[in-house]
């Protein structure tokens, strides 16, 4: 009897010695994972990983936290070292192949992001932390159609995540939808009896991977002294065309009563994009009016400057004499190309200038100086405001001038 009682009491010694070993080694991972997500002291991190590794060489927890930890170091090699380990070890860890992941998406190793997380979604199909982080690496790959068919399944697949729905949206908005868009645009005066005018348009936009289309109406109305004094309508396509992984198109055909708008328009514009984020820009507009033609060149270069968009373009004629146009226009982007702000100087008119196209003969051979300032915002995802002011000093005979104001406002809906 007292040989069991004394076996009895060695193996509860043992469990007891062997459950400490675990609380110590539990507790020890929490005070690691602490320092690194809460405290931020790595070095410290570090130490305790190796030491949780050292007491339970097996624990792969803390393989994990050292490989963080390396990560969070920017000692990417050791990190690597320690998420392929755990995985070789344990491939149940879904953690390791989203550590991993990560860590090849911020060296932009694609390859290596691309077969870790094959394997890891072979594994855990259902690891939604995975399947999100799928999306960074198909957005990595410049295509838009497949990233925005992935996201359309992962939304369906978890129809309560908010955040997917979101994420089609945005995409769709800048690589894949439909949108109706209506304008308007106030020009007012500083002499007596001249304006407003008043410029509207109703647009609609298909928007595809490597191509976008708009069919445009506008109507313009010119008031003096109270009453209409013209008015006119133009029609007009326009295209923007992919060609080339480095460079792009624009194309535009338009027609209007011939005693308003020109009888006939035609532009284009070829774009290049250089390495180190410039881009250039040469083109041509021709109007045909009923007494006269006009054919216009153009010439820009850009320049990305991390969210900026710096731009530099001249219009300038060359049937005639050239009476060439400058602007200088820079826009600070948010999360799309639909929220920046943006501020613009210029001297001259050019061909682009739909508002005052019924006058542009005689406007191009002026004087004109120019300050501009747009705001645009995506609002409960689908809807898009812009606005934009313009301040004009224009010549309306040989030194004789007038001030312009312009404000125009622009409401776009994805359907």
């Amino acid at each position: 009897m007292m040989k069991i009682a004394s076996t009895f009491l060695v193996s509860l010694f043992c469990c007891s010695i062997w459950a400490q070993k675990k609380i110590n080694s539990d507790s020890l991972l929490l005070v690691t994972n602490k320092t690194i997500n809460e405290v931020k002291d790595y070095t410290k991190a570090l130490e305790l990983a190796r030491l949780g590794k050292k007491i339970a060489p097996n624990y792969l927890d803390f393989h994990i936290a050292l490989g963080r930890t390396h990560r969070f170091l920017n000692q990417k090699d050791s990190a690597a070292y320690y998420f392929n380990y755990v995985i070789a070890k344990n491939p149940r860890y879904r953690e390791a192949f989203l550590y991993q992941t990560q860590l090849c998406l911020e060296q932009q190793d694609t390859a290596c992001a691309r077969v870790t997380l094959h394997k890891g979604l072979e594994l855990h199909p259902n690891a939604i932390e995975l399947e999100k982080l799928k999306i960074r690496y198909l957005a990595t790959q410049a295509d838009e159609a497949k990233t925005l068919a992935y996201l359309e399944q992962l939304s369906a697949k978890y129809p309560n995540d908010a955040r997917l729905k979101e994420q089609v949206l945005e995409l769709k908005l800048v690589s894949n939808s439909n949108r109706i868009s209506v304008s308007y645009n106030y020009t007012g005066f500083n002499r007596p009896g001249v304006g407003p005018w008043n410029y509207t348009s109703l647009s609609f936009v298909r928007q595809r991977p490597g191509f976008s289309l708009i069919g445009r109406y506008s109507y313009a109305n010119r008031v003096s002294y109270g009453q209409t004094k013209n008015s006119g309508s133009l029609f007009e396509v326009d295209a923007f065309v992919r060609l080339l992984p480095f460079s792009y198109s624009y194309f535009n055909i338009g027609t209007g009563n011939e005693n308003f708008f020109p009888k006939l328009r035609l532009s284009y514009s070829g774009f290049i994009n250089w390495n180190g984020g410039w881009e250039s820009e040469l083109g041509m507009r021709y109007n045909q009016s009923i007494n006269n033609e006009s054919y216009n060149g153009i010439a820009g270069l850009s320049k990305y400057i991390g969210n900026g968009f710096l731009n530099l373009r001249s219009f300038f004629r060359f049937n005639q004499k050239p009476y060439p146009s400058f602007s200088v226009n820079y826009r600070n982007y948010g999360p799309n190309r639909f929220n920046f702000w943006g501020a613009s100087i210029g001297y001259g008119t050019s061909p682009d200038e739909r508002e005052v196209l019924p006058q542009f003969a005689q406007r191009v051979t002026l004087k004109s100086y120019r300050f501009g300032l747009s705001y645009s915002k995506v609002f409960f995802k689908q809807w898009i405001m812009s606005a934009s002011t313009s301040i004009n000093r224009q010549e309306y005979f040989e030194n004789k001038f007038q001030n312009e104001l312009n404000l125009s406002l622009q409401l776009q809906y994805q359907l």
